[in-house]
């Protein structure tokens, strides 16, 4: 892309790319965006190139890609084969990730329904608070939770 010259300070960035202000200069802070020219009045400014590097960012976070892999993809360039090979490695590294995640959202889920059914609101007392209780407790000695009940605090 075109170096053009800058003519968005940051809101009007943030507004047209969708990312925050605060976002903006962290990604500044981390090197996925070049510091940018201030004007006269010290406002940052920011060229149709630098909103559409934010969208870019916007879009690989919103597919919950690291901050790593954004810069890896950034670096590359288009007309490179030997890059596209590289991007097609970042994702599928990533895709990777994302599976595992799956998994572990998978067994979340049937943990949380597990936990759920314990109780259907008709006992006197709540064996999925009880379970809960017993599960913090096993936490701090490192122990299986214990079936039984808890007392209430």
């Amino acid at each position: 892309m075109s170096r053009q010259s800058p003519c968005h300070r940051i809101g009007d960035a943030a507004r047209l790319s969708g990312v925050s202000a605060a976002n903006i200069r962290y990604y500044e802070k981390e090197g996925l965006l070049q510091p940018q020219v201030r004007a006269e009045n010290r406002y940052r400014m920011y060229s149709d190139d630098e909103v559409h590097r934010l969208r870019f960012i916007r879009l690989c976070r919103a597919m919950d890609m690291s901050l790593d892999e954004v810069r890896t993809l950034l670096a590359l360039d288009l007309g490179d084969n030997g890059d596209c090979a590289r991007a097609r490695g970042t994702l599928t590294a990533h895709l990777e990730h994302v599976r595992e995640r799956l998994q572990e959202l998978q067994a979340l889920e049937a943990d949380l329904s597990a936990l759920r059914d314990r109780c259907d609101g008709q006992e006197q007392r709540c064996s999925i608070i009880e379970a809960l209780h017993a599960r913090a407790d096993a936490q701090a000695t490192g122990e299986r939770p214990a079936a039984g009940p808890r007392r209430h605090v």
